[in-house]
């Protein structure tokens, strides 16, 4: 009998076979090739029982029984199989198994392989298998000539902690790689990815994202239409209308890099950050945010805006740093600090805005507008109400200074002492102590806002009453000495206090007052240049697939985070 199966295999003549093919359904029949380019022949290596019947299969044997095959380096067995020689085409029923080498296997209920164009179809329970994936289907298609495997219903991939689902997918199997072009999700026990366009690597765990994709976990949210994810590392880098949404806060840019282990996220132009509990928006061009510190460090046109009773409060400085969570936030904003508020604006070295406390210290060479009142001194403090959270009172330490120019004539009216505390009514300053050592010079008006005389005088305190730019009253306590003068009676230069110094060339009037020029130049030339970027609709920027090194062709791109960022609060 084994004599006879022998014989029958010679006369029968095999074709070589070699692994899974393009075909839909039966593979297509190759075209025919010269002698040099003959394609090899399936051989048929064992089968417990083989059988022709010209007229209920023409063409074909029947093999029955444990059929084995081979062609170039596929091996292929199955409970039955047709095969038909003179086209090198196999038809397999029932438990079959293809292997290719010691890299891909293949079970199916039913399969085809076509010797000539060394392709193959399967369908029924589909199971494809590598040393790093398995994939679930109930159709498949393999080319061994590219090495490429696809599928059109759906299929589950499970590689380590990943689960990919999808409802086609082609697998790439000298790359290791699969893309999808139809909705696809990745499901890891730390978060879940969904694409309509997914190219996705076994071995390095790195997914390229194309189109609208989503990251979800418990931490955050994160959208992009173009981005790179490593799932061993957890880091990612995302371009095109990208965000990442966490429960109290959004990150927005141009490109945000992110790094689940550390909680750390940094976004590089036309960044905005939103807080969504207390109210506020960060701008800048580059930000660095610690998640687990409940901190963010932003620079290159940083400004931070707070929403207070109707109005925006918008704080600038070369740096801004915000720490801490929500009731004990700090916000710092240093070298060269400015803030605008409609009602009030300043400017200093640094700020210091304490939420816990609600105190603002203006440190370094402080100055501050309210309304046309011009104030100074070597430090100021404003008080915020906690119930109200509005602005309630002002502390002015050493050398306080007010000036303010007179309604009508072109001098000013001056108030000067060691300390200044005021209080504020409604964001305005109402009313103010001036203590040890004041000075004032006043312009006194009637109602009909007739001079009547210039009031200058030395006291110990002295207490005004302010509406707006108008003082209504002045009291002067203790040690009073001076006399009120008729205008030609008081010279020029005894108009003016000692320290008097007139800054209204410098007073921040809108809300684009708080950038110096040259920061306004930079803002501008990156817009453009982002403007410009997204313009090339037709040139896509490329996500390189070294995307942890893309620092060295971009600097700006990978952030440099800083890891004590309390370390670089004003001092």
């Amino acid at each position: 009998m084994k004599k006879f199966l022998f014989l029958l295999y010679i006369l029968l003549l095999p074709i070589g076979f070699a692994a899974f093919a393009q075909a839909p359904k039966k593979p297509a029949k190759a075209p025919k090739k010269t002698a040099q380019q003959a394609p090899q022949k399936i051989i048929i290596e064992f089968s417990d029982f083989a059988d022709r019947n010209e007229t209920e299969l023409p063409g074909a044997a029947l093999l029955t029984g444990n059929v084995r095959l081979r062609h170039d380096g596929v091996v292929m067995t199955c409970n039955k199989a047709y095969f038909f020689a003179d086209e090198n085409y196999i038809k397999a029923f029932g438990n079959v198994k293809m292997v290719q080498g010691d890299t891909l296997f293949m079970d199916s209920k039913y399969a085809e392989y076509n010797g000539n164009v060394k392709q193959a179809y399967a369908t029924g329970s589909v199971v494809m298998r590598s040393p790093d994936m398995t994939l679930l289907t109930d159709t498949l298609n393999f080319d061994r000539v590219k090495q490429e495997a696809w599928y059109n219903t759906n299929g589950t991939i499970t590689n380590k902690d990943n689960i990919l689902r999808s409802k086609s997918g082609r697998y790439y199997t000298a790359q290791k790689k699969f893309q999808f072009l139809t909705a696809v999700t990745i499901t890891n026990p730390k978060y879940v990815v969904k694409s309509n366009h997914l190219d996705y690597y076994n071995n390095s765990g790195h997914s390229y994202l194309f189109g609208p994709s989503t990251i979800t976990s418990e931490q955050n949210f994160i959208y992009t239409e173009k981005g790179f994810y490593d799932s061993k590392k957890n880091v990612g880098h995302f371009l095109r209308k990208s965000y990442i949404k966490y429960k109290d806060r959004l990150i927005e840019g141009d490109s945000l890099f992110y790094n689940r282990n550390a909680e750390f996220a940094s976004a590089t132009n036309n960044v905005k950050i939103t807080d969504t509990i207390n109210r506020g928006i960060i701008r800048g061009h580059y930000a660095e945010v610690f998640k687990q510190k409940d901190s963010m460090y932003v620079t290159k046109h940083a400004v931070a805006v707070n929403f207070v009773d109707n109005d925006s409060v918008y704080i600038h400085g070369k740096v801004l740093m915000i720490t801490g969570k929500p009731e004990t936030r700090v916000i710092r904003a240093f070298n060269n600090a400015r803030f605008y508020k409609t009602d009030l604006a300043g400017k200093c070295d640094s700020i210091h805005s304490s939420q816990k406390t609600n105190i603002t210290q203006l440190i370094g060479k402080p100055i501050l507008w309210n309304f046309e009142n011009q104030m100074t001194g070597d430090v100021m403090h404003l008080i915020g109400n906690d119930k109200t959270q509005k602005l309630d009172s002002l502390k002015v330490l050493n050398n306080a200074f007010i000036i303010s120019k007179d309604t009508i004539g072109t001098g000013f009216n001056q108030v000067k002492g060691l300390n200044l505390y005021g209080k504020f009514r409604d964001n305005k300053l109402y009313e103010a102590d001036i203590v040890k050592n004041t000075e004032v010079v006043y312009y006194m008006r009637n109602d009909k806002n007739e001079l009547i005389g210039i009031n200058k005088n030395v006291s110990s305190k002295i207490n005004m009453t302010l509406n707006g730019n108008t003082i209504d009253t002045m009291t002067f306590f203790t040690n009073v000495d001076g006399d009120i003068y008729p205008e030609k009676d008081l010279p020029e230069n005894a108009r003016k206090l000692r320290g008097f110094i007139w800054r209204g060339d410098e007073r921040i009037r809108t809300k684009d007052d708080i950038f110096p020029a040259e920061e306004n130049e930079l803002n501008d030339k990156i817009i453009k240049e982002s403007k410009a970027e997204m313009a090339k609709e037709n040139v896509p920027m490329e996500i390189r697939k070294e995307t942890l090194d893309y620092d060295k062709n971009n600097p700006q791109a990978k952030p440099k985070p800083n890891p004590n960022p309390e370390k670089q609060t004003p001092q």
